[in-house]
């Protein structure tokens, strides 16, 4: 998105501009004001300044200044913390965290790209976060997978569940019938029976 683009994922972008220091209106309006704050934060970031919010400036812009990129592999406790921090929840049917037991919800080897797409979530969407599934054993195989650290489920809240069907694009039906929209991160989130599969690519 660029100068010129309106919506809710320009307020996204809006929102999350002003937690890195820009006192923007969160209009959803990409003006003269939004593309100022755009190229000033790529410009710091050390990015292309060309003031549009594609993949890479989305990135900066949910990113927490960790160190290690987006492929590096948090540990249960690292993850734990960013997500209190930024006010997400989470719950087991087994009350517990180890990533070898099915009925546990573990973060241990989450890709911290997964970590920051869920916080992102949370903070353009302004609802509440659940997460009810992460890096344990029992989800499906496959490279962007659970065990992988790409995905992570999440109670479908109403809160949540209309901000995505109402600002991702709709893809259609996965083969099992679940419906899949798109970020335009290209991340990937699917309503499956009793929750939300999010697959954070990075």
């Amino acid at each position: 998105m660029s100068s010129g683009s309106d919506g809710s994922a320009v307020k996204a972008a809006q929102v999350l501009l002003n937690t890195h220091g820009h006192g923007l209106a969160v209009d959803g309006d990409f003006g003269p004001g939004t593309d100022a704050a755009t190229r000033d934060f790529q410009d710091a970031e050390g990015l292309s300044v060309d003031g549009v919010i594609g993949p890479n400036t989305w990135r900066a812009l949910v990113s927490d200044g960790g160190s290690g990129g987006s492929d590096e592999k948090l540990t249960h406790s690292q993850a734990a913390s960013m997500f209190t921090s930024a006010g997400i929840a989470w719950s087991s049917s087994g009350n517990c965290s180890d990533r070898y037991t099915r009925t546990c919800t573990s973060f241990d080897q989450l890709r911290r790209t997964s970590a920051e797409g869920v916080i992102a979530l949370k903070r353009a969407s302004g609802c509440s976060v659940h997460i009810t599934g992460g890096t344990e054993t029992g989800h499906a195989s496959g490279t962007y997978s659970h065990w992988n650290g790409y995905k992570i489920d999440f109670a479908p809240y109403s809160c949540v569940s209309s901000y995505i069907t109402g600002t991702f694009t709709y893809l259609g039906q996965r083969s099992d019938g679940a419906a899949l929209y798109r970020a335009g991160t290209g991340d990937v989130y699917a309503r499956e029976g009793s929750h939300w599969d999010a697959t954070y690519h990075g």
